[in-house]
């Protein structure tokens, strides 16, 4: 299958899980990942700055209606929600959450956009923010990871995801769900 596009969502704590997940990924990572991390409204600037130093990829923060390039990372700004429509960014500022930037927007619109295409990766949770999202993900024939912190029953109740991986794999079978099968040839 040929995914088009990366989706990871954390909340506010999970900054460490982010650096870890960003450093895994390879400098010709194909494929575009958009996150979305909670933070306050009046969170100090330099979160963008700061994961640039743990991304071997370019990392911006994208603007309205800015094209998503492959082999790049975005980073929903501060007090926005960050959307996918079509293959571009649409900033919001609407309340479909109690958060901003909200997970599930994010994902919602990725899965809206790419269906079946597109890898959720759903991080640290601080509330359910990202649960329906992943979800949505799933039921458009997407695939889905779901960091494994919690117990298998715990899980469970929050998503059921393809991949329930320890943040220490997360990275690599981000890379592996991306590059084709090595062809093995019998002669």
């Amino acid at each position: 299958m040929g995914f088009e596009i990366v989706v990871i969502g954390t909340a506010a704590g999970g900054l460490k899980a982010l650096q870890t997940v960003l450093w895994g990924v390879q400098g010709d990572f194909p494929l575009p990942i958009v996150i979305a991390q909670h933070r306050r409204r009046d969170s100090e600037l330099g979160l963008c700055e700061f994961l640039r130093q743990h991304s071997r990829l370019p990392l911006s923060e994208p603007e309205d209606k800015e094209e998503i390039l492959p082999h790049h990372v975005y980073l929903a700004p501060r007090d926005y929600h960050l959307l996918i429509e079509g293959r571009s960014f649409a900033l919001s500022i609407d309340e479909p959450s109690a958060v901003r930037p909200s997970i599930d927007a994010l994902f919602e619109s990725a899965a809206d956009a790419y269906g079946r295409t597109v890898i959720g990766v759903l991080l640290t949770r601080g509330n359910r923010d990202g649960v329906r999202g992943l979800q949505t993900i799933k039921q458009r024939g997407g695939v889905t990871l779901l960091e494994a912190r919690e117990t298998p029953q715990r899980v469970t109740h929050f998503a059921e995801a393809d991949h329930l991986l320890p943040l220490s794999r997360m990275s690599q079978v981000l890379e592996n769900l991306t590059r084709p099968a090595p062809v093995h040839y019998v002669i």
